[in-house]
């Protein structure tokens, strides 16, 4: 099997007998338009900014806004370079196709099981999150049990079927756009009205630059402050790994993915402007989400339970993608010949869910690891900085396969339509940013302990791409 021939690595690929509770062997075109624009819009309100902005605000004070603002404005380049990549074939399924067709099936069996476990690991910090946002009501819960709930909650939903799947990440979006909205309305009544907590804090916008400075904590607390942002902007490439079931993906991508400034601008940069013009950022506390202290400040305990309950929507909404996700990774490397056979199957319902049950029953560990630390805090920070590391090895191999397309495939490039801004320059400005992120991770103790931790998985990988016999034996198990 030739490694860069799309036809025969997507389509004409000899497929293993089908079992008969199987009623295609092809994933469906599901979703609608107004389903992966919702998806795109979800991936970018995640965990991270409802649970990390605490944290990243108490390390960057009002810094924050930049390091978002630097973080969506690269990641919008990775963006349009999948975009490009996936639209230049319709035959690639998703981003794992396209990376192995064009760099190769070592490098797409890399990004193929590295995102895999990317959103394992993320589904594991949301488990942990969720536990977080429980608490706030029952303190007295096992740390265990709600996110024991979570696990089989998630399994049943996504082995019913794609479009189930695009429905409740539909309405778990509208949610948090509701939440995002009412926040940033209450916080400007309350600044126009000049609020005045308890402690004699008064709402102004003055707060941005009147408790030490832009930069109350110097280039180091904003450095520091991209450990836990970056984890707030992964699942921004979901729409990319929906493609295949998506029913109009010319029209639906590019407008997922050119909305994406328009997003960050309103759901992180002003919504947490408001924040700390409401509650100065030194009384922001870390451990919690700031969007539920606000409310709380503002009087309105009520209001409190509600965003708690949004919150806790948005984490289950984060799992919710992550596992869809992984369940197709799974299906797409197994019809290639890089994980078992048994995954490349589909169900009565066109839903891998053999995959999807080895995919969640991965999430049991995060039962343990709510253990781990001192805090809920520590133990979300410890997974979040695994799972930054991975992904931004998975958007720099989308960019390294942008680079060498233009070169392989020039007429392809030419005819697209969707090109990227600035080309090859932004693509290689984004992997040295990444490369710099690498280096920040190193600054802290917590982040620099888990970032020492992830080669282990890439031992891991090449241990079994050696084992099962790299692309020979990946070609082999196809074919036979």
């Amino acid at each position: 099997m030739a490694s860069h021939d799309v036809g025969k690595s997507q389509i004409k690929t000899k497929e293993p007998e089908r079992e008969p509770q199987v009623d295609s062997d092809h994933l469906q075109r599901g979703l609608s338009n107004r389903h992966i624009q919702l998806i795109a819009i979800g991936g970018a309100i995640g965990t991270g900014l409802f649970m990390g902005s605490g944290k990243t605000i108490s390390l960057a004070g009002p810094s924050v806004l930049l390091v978002y603002g630097i973080i969506g404005f690269m990641l919008f380049f990775v963006m349009r370079a999948m975009g490009e990549l996936l639209l230049s074939n319709l035959n690639y399924k998703s981003l794992r196709d396209a990376v192995s067709d064009i760099l190769g099936p070592t490098a797409g069996f890399v990004c193929g099981w590295t995102y895999w476990f990317c959103w394992i690991v993320t589904g594991m910090a949301d488990v942990v999150a969720i536990t977080g946002y429980v608490q706030y009501w029952w303190s007295g819960v096992p740390l265990w049990l709600p996110g024991a709930l979570t696990i089989v909650l998630l399994l049943g939903l996504n082995l019913v079927a794609v479009r189930l799947f695009g429905e409740l990440e539909f309405w778990f979006a509208i949610i948090k756009l509701a939440a995002i909205t009412a926040l940033i309305v209450t916080g400007v009544v309350m600044i126009v009205a000049h609020f005045q907590s308890p402690d004699g804090d008064v709402a102004a916008v003055s707060n941005l630059i009147d408790h030490g400075g832009f930069f109350p904590n110097g280039i180091a607390g904003f450095l520091a402050g991209f450990q836990i942002a970056i984890f707030a902007f992964v699942g921004v490439e979901l729409a990319g790994t929906a493609a295949a079931e998506t029913k109009d993906p010319e029209k639906t991508l590019p407008r997922a993915i050119n909305s994406i400034p328009i997003r960050i601008v309103v759901f992180y940069s002003l919504a947490l402007a408001v924040i700390m013009m409401v509650t100065p950022w030194d009384k922001v506390h870390a451990d919690s989400s700031p969007f539920v202290q606000m409310f709380a400040l503002a009087g309105l305990p009520a209001a409190a339970g509600i965003i708690n309950f949004v919150v806790l929507t948005s984490a289950a909404s984060s799992a919710n993608s992550g596992i869809f996700s992984t369940s197709r990774m799974l299906f797409g490397l197994a019809r290639e010949g890089q994980a078992p056979t048994r995954w490349g199957f589909l169900s009565r319902n066109q839903v891998p869910a053999r995959g999807l049950i080895f995919s969640v029953a991965c999430l049991v560990p995060s039962l343990v690891v709510l253990y781990a630390g001192s805090s809920i805090i520590d133990a979300f920070t410890l997974i979040t900085t695994v799972s930054s590391v991975l992904f931004m090895v998975v958007w720099s191999l989308i960019l390294v396969a942008y680079l060498v397309f233009r070169k392989k495939f020039p007429e392809r490039h030419e005819a697209s339509k969707f090109k990227v801004p600035g080309g090859a320059f932004m693509c290689w400005v984004v992997l040295a940013f990444f490369a710099f992120m690498v280096v920040v991770l190193t600054f802290e103790n917590d982040t620099r302990s888990a970032l020492m931790a992830t080669p282990i998985w890439f031992l891991i990988l090449f241990a079994g791409w050696r084992i099962s016999g790299g692309a020979k034996g990946a070609e082999q198990r196809v074919n036979h």
